[in-house]
């Protein structure tokens, strides 16, 4: 993974290349994507040809040298390498920098990259079975249907719901029976449930935990294919405690939500809705978005819930390097705007996106697009002096002394880096 100490954080504004910019004859060129380290932009373009299709990518304004018949999905790593899916005499892969995997499939979809290496996956299909594919070499065994992938954060394992029976059509039997599993790099578990959902990593990915459907009406949590005894109305996403190994989610009981770990309440059923629940790096603090009553939306600390609330939608709740403090953005009256720490920040805006948090976890901060399509960067509740024709999330400099800012601004993409002493 590349420092990010060693980019450029040098306080001033740098014109990286004109938004249109294009060094071929480009048809059109498509919505982009740009690095994390700011020095990037990259969309896929159409070469005008008068015979075929023929598309590629263009990066700052330059063209691969590498062409095919169609391109989606660009997306830069975390250590800014450019991903894309291609496809060549109608088959798939998946391109990095301008160089294709080796190996092809009929599709492929959902690049993932892992947390704490350079490993790239991706979902493929060949001859109607699904599997996954890492730094181009298949995991094992392909199957009829696999979905909701995950990474372990080293990158060395992928586990993913798959389909281990037939289902002729319209036969409810044999699904009542069980026909999904997890499987870790193609090694289906030894047990079928009737459904299998949102499989995670333990902290040292190690150990993979899943919602199960154990019939058609209960639901509970299975470790490494071992299903907890008790049965619920209903299960959202597991979670591993980093500290200690345990596992943790929202349950449902007596038509009310609370939190369960290792098969007992640790917060008793009493909202109206709990889920995604996120810790502490130490596991000390619990997280969890709630709904205390109906239609009002909130975040839940280890059981109690914050005082504010939203009232139509949340999303993307966030939690500081340190564990202390947590972000929630949010929905009110057609308007969104975020709460930090149960206090609500003055601005409503018509979209605002996910909440990052600085290296040493004071400070805040998140983009957001006013009513006239403008955007800026809001950092602990200031407004940045400019607005933007587009801005993405801010990007905190390791010491936490800087902030950059990655817009659009003029028809040129421009790399900005701030004093946090400016906003």
């Amino acid at each position: 993974m590349k420092d990010a100490s060693l980019w450029d954080w040098n306080p001033g504004e740098k014109e990286i290349v004109a938004y249109d910019a294009c060094s071929g004859d480009c048809e059109w060129l498509e919505e982009p994507v740009v690095s994390p380290d700011g020095e990037k932009i990259a969309r896929v373009a159409k070469i005008r040809d008068e015979e075929e299709a023929v598309f590629t990518l263009a990066v700052n304004g330059e063209l691969w040298e590498s062409t095919f018949e169609r391109c989606w999905y660009p997306r830069f790593s975390p250590d800014s390498r450019l991903t894309a899916l291609c496809s060549e005499m109608a088959e798939w892969t998946l391109v990095v920098d301008g160089e294709p995997w080796e190996e092809r499939y009929g599709f492929i979809w959902d690049t993932r990259f892992a947390k704490d290496s350079g490993a790239i996956a991706a979902a493929v299909q060949q001859d109607m079975q699904y599997g996954y594919v890492k730094d181009g070499e298949p995991w094992g065994e392909f199957f009829e249907n696999t979905n909701h992938p995950v990474m372990s954060p080293d990158g060395s394992k992928i586990a993913s719901v798959v389909q281990t029976r037939n289902i002729p059509q319209a036969d409810i039997f044999t699904f009542k029976e069980g026909c999904f599993s997890v499987a870790v790099n193609g090694e289906p578990w030894d047990r079928n449930f009737v459904n299998c959902w949102d499989p995670v990593f333990d902290a040292k990915g190690e150990s993979v935990a899943t919602t199960v459907r154990t019939s058609l009406y209960d639901y509970t949590i299975a470790v490494d294919g071992r299903a907890w005894n008790s049965r619920y109305q209903c299960m959202w996403e597991p979670r591993f405690n980093p500290g200690n190994g345990s596992v943790v989610a929202a349950g449902r009981q007596g038509g009310k939500w609370g939190m369960l770990k290792d098969d007992e309440w640790i917060w008793e059923p009493r909202f109206f809705q709990c889920w995604k629940p996120a810790f502490s790096d130490d596991g000390a603090n619990l997280y969890a978005v709630v709904a205390p009553s109906f239609g009002r939306w909130t975040v839940a600390v280890n059981g109690k819930a914050w005082g504010e609330k939203f009232k139509q939608a949340v999303s993307d709740l966030v939690i500081s390097p340190d564990g202390k403090r947590a972000a929630i953005i949010g929905k009110t009256d057609e308007q969104w705007g975020i709460i930090v720490d149960d206090t609500r920040w003055v601005g409503w805006f018509a979209m605002a996106y996910p909440p990052v948090f600085s290296p040493d976890s004071r400070h805040v901060g998140y983009a957001v697009e006013r009513k006239d399509g403008q955007m800026t960067i809001i950092l602990d509740g200031h407004a940045y002096h400019k607005d933007f024709d587009k801005a993405w999330s801010p990007v905190f400099s390791p010491d936490s002394q800087h902030v950059m800012i990655r817009c659009l601004d003029g028809g040129v993409y421009k790399r900005i880096v701030v004093p946090i002493s400016e906003f």
